[in-house]
């Protein structure tokens, strides 16, 4: 396995010095290096809020040092790569060279969830139709083989303009030596999504985001044996996406109350959402964030969920009702208030602490079961 602290060192010995990305769990100890030796937000780490948008800050630091970027990413990241890539750094346009360090989930042959299964496929294929070159890196990699056939395979590309990778397998990296800041609040993650839960009747929906936050809402009901679980749409892939769905869904059936339970690095991914769900203000959807100001559900990097006002952003977007929550009086209080009255687009934030249990179990059901239920308990209780 490799030391990510070496990997750095070998990568700023080849002038490879400004990392962005949005963290991946396969890199779990590489993003923990990386915060432990330059933070975040500065000059030469920044965490984006998409993986384009850590392409674009990588042309940026090209464009004014002429130094090479690293971009760190998930497989699924390369959706959202895809368009940079393309249309700004690839040689046909202004050959800017991009180092990316993948993440590979959904390896064919290694168990992973559903939504990395189709992506893990595909991977090195979508890198060759690309043009990016690659090494796959996995644990018996040695910092010599790293050094070695960086030189003699990738190193020449980018020297012309081009961009490569390392596709890194899961345990390429040793674990992590230290960890993520904890953020401290009044109310856990799992308490909320309890109350919201349970508070809710038969015309009640929730589309809940990926990750912890669609886990935690399964096995809350798997726990209580709810009768509204085939009430919960999980969205098991698609991170910032949650909210697009809840809105057509709302829009389609104005006559139940759409829960989206959203994460706060999800929100950041697609905040251009927000703005065509104010446009359209329906009344029966209430746009919940879990701001924990962390990447938690793959390992805790914190996101800039802190410093953006996002109740401000939900108000110029055009939400009519904006709350935010830090106690659980207020988020009864406001849960009350929205089944009570009447109906308006609503946004709340709640302020949560970071963390999870280690025993955290995963849906049992496979997102067509849950895509099936959940589609046939909206048409029967029209």
């Amino acid at each position: 396995m490799l030391s990510p602290e070496r990997f750095i060192d070998f990568l700023q010995g080849h002038d490879i010095s400004f990392f962005s990305g949005v963290p991946d769990s396969l890199l779990q100890s590489f993003c923990v290096a990386l915060y432990d030796r330059f933070g975040v937000n500065g000059t030469r780490h920044m965490v984006a809020v998409n993986e384009g948008n850590a392409v674009a800050l990588g042309a940026g630091y090209h464009l004014a040092t002429g130094k090479v970027p690293l971009i760190y990413l998930q497989n699924s990241g390369l959706g959202n790569a895809v368009n940079p890539a393309t249309s700004l750094t690839d040689p046909a346009v202004y050959g800017i060279p991009i180092v990316y360090l993948v993440g590979w989930r959904g390896e064919p042959g290694v168990h992973d969830e559903p939504q990395h299964v189709k992506q893990g496929e595909i991977t090195c294929s979508l890198l060759e139709v690309l043009g990016i070159p690659y090494l796959v890196i996995d644990k018996k990699t040695s910092m010599q083989d790293i050094e070695t056939q960086y030189d003699a395979e990738l190193a020449a590309y980018v020297k012309q303009g081009r961009s490569v990778a390392f596709v890194a397998r899961k345990g390429s990296f040793e674990s992590p030596q230290g960890s993520f800041p904890q953020n401290d609040a009044a109310l856990s993650r799992e308490q909320v999504i309890r109350r919201i839960a349970d508070s809710l009747d038969k015309d009640d929906y929730i589309v809940s985001t990926t990750g912890k936050i669609s886990r935690e809402l399964f096995e809350h009901r798997k726990i209580t044996d709810s009768v509204f679980k085939e009430h919960d749409f999980l969205t098991v892939g698609s991170m910032g996406h949650a909210s697009a769905i809840a809105l057509s869904i709302s829009m389609h059936h104005p006559q139940k109350r759409i829960w989206c339970l959203d994460g706060d690095g999800a929100v950041l991914m697609h905040m251009g959402s927000m703005a065509t769900i104010g446009s359209v203000k329906p009344e029966n959807l209430v746009h919940v964030v879990l701001n924990n100001a962390s990447h938690e559900s793959v390992g805790g990097m914190p996101t800039v969920a802190l410093t953006a006002n996002l109740c401000k952003v939900a108000s110029a977007c055009g939400y009519p009702r904006v709350q935010k929550v830090e106690t659980v009086e207020d988020l009864d209080r406001v849960i009350t208030n929205i089944k009570a009255f009447n109906s308006a687009l609503t946004f709340i934030e709640v302020i949560v602490s970071s963390g999870s249990r280690v025993d955290l179990i995963r849906p049992d059901t496979t997102p067509q079961q849950n895509k099936t239920a959940f589609m046939e308990c909206l048409r029967i209780n029209l």
